[in-house]
């Protein structure tokens, strides 16, 4: 007996491969697979993209990245730049009155960290913004104003835990932005300031927490007290 091994004929009397629906059969299943693979990996990527960019808190100014001499410039490095700015506007003046208001010794030596440090990060601040052409913020928020308002009113050691406590808080905000901004930009005179900016703002933080007053179980958003005072300021929005 003669066997057909290559061909079959269809009830329409066309000649047909034999094996064309087993070949039909094993494309779909491997396209099936491949969309099994695929589809996943692209979800887990959207997925992780959005993840990374609801944890780093930046602000868009929906001008996109900019092309510069020193690199690209992201959104997110813009607002760094104005963020070490603003911060300096009112830590700034708050370590100059600690300078000059601090009874105790640890006090005073934060209070002149941070004008030291503030007075060297605001000069390179405005370097890197009129090289990148960023716009500066020119005056305290009305948060920033708060505070500075009530250190001018406290006195004696409230003054002084009031002062330690908000800007330790104030620090540790800023340090997560620097650091995040530190480990991806790729602009050399954002990394630059963010290296700068790293070295006194963990400088700031150590100078602080040595004058022993810092209330670590209010850093994490609870109320800034002075202590045995009443002045006290309501935490910082979320960023």
């Amino acid at each position: 007996m003669v066997r057909s091994v290559g061909r079959w004929r269809s009830v329409t009397g066309g000649v047909r491969p034999r094996f064309s629906v087993g070949t039909g059969l094993v494309i779909a299943g491997l396209s099936l697979t491949a969309v099994a693979i695929l589809l996943p990996v692209r979800l887990f990527a959207s997925s992780g993209s959005a993840a990374g960019s609801s944890a780093s808190g930046a602000q868009d100014d929906g001008l996109g990245v900019w092309n510069t001499p020193s690199g690209p410039l992201t959104p997110l490095d813009r607002e760094f730049v104005g963020k070490v700015r603003q911060a300096g506007l009112w830590e700034l003046p708050a370590g100059r009155q600690a300078l000059q208001r601090g009874k105790r010794q640890a006090v005073r030596h934060a209070g002149r960290h941070l004008t030291e440090g503030h007075t060297d990060l605001n000069r390179r601040t405005a370097d890197a913004a009129r090289a990148l052409a960023v716009t500066l913020p020119g005056q305290p928020t009305p948060e920033q104003q708060g505070w500075l308002a009530q250190l001018d009113a406290a006195e004696g050691d409230t003054y002084e835990r009031l002062f330690v406590n908000l800007a330790r808080r104030a620090h540790g905000k800023v340090f997560s932005l620097v650091a995040q901004v530190r480990a991806n930009t790729r602009n050399a005179v954002i990394r630059d300031l963010a290296t700068r900016a790293n070295s006194v703002v963990l400088d700031h933080i150590t100078a602080l927490e040595q004058t022993g007053l810092v209330d670590f179980g209010a850093l994490d958003g609870g109320p800034v007290s002075g202590g045995s005072g009443t002045a006290t300021v309501a935490p910082p929005p979320a960023k």
